[in-house]
């Protein structure tokens, strides 16, 4: 995992990256799942939707580290 990374001269944390990926990732299959009805089957969609935002920032900062 890098430390930090130098954005139109401001040093910002590597983090950032991650979550605007998560961010991107998490839309487009959001939509995928939510077109096939499946959030229907949660007690509370939106917690649902927030706990899978954070396996998918999870798996994705995971995957980087060695």
């Amino acid at each position: 995992m890098l430390r930090e990374l130098a954005l139109f001269g401001a040093l910002a944390p590597s983090l950032l990256l991650y979550f605007l990926a998560a961010i991107v990732l998490f839309v487009i299959i959001d939509q995928l799942v939510a077109r096939l009805g499946i959030y229907r089957l949660f007690w509370h969609p939106p917690l649902a939707r927030f706990g899978f935002f954070l396996c998918i920032f999870s798996a994705l900062v995971l995957s980087t580290q060695s």
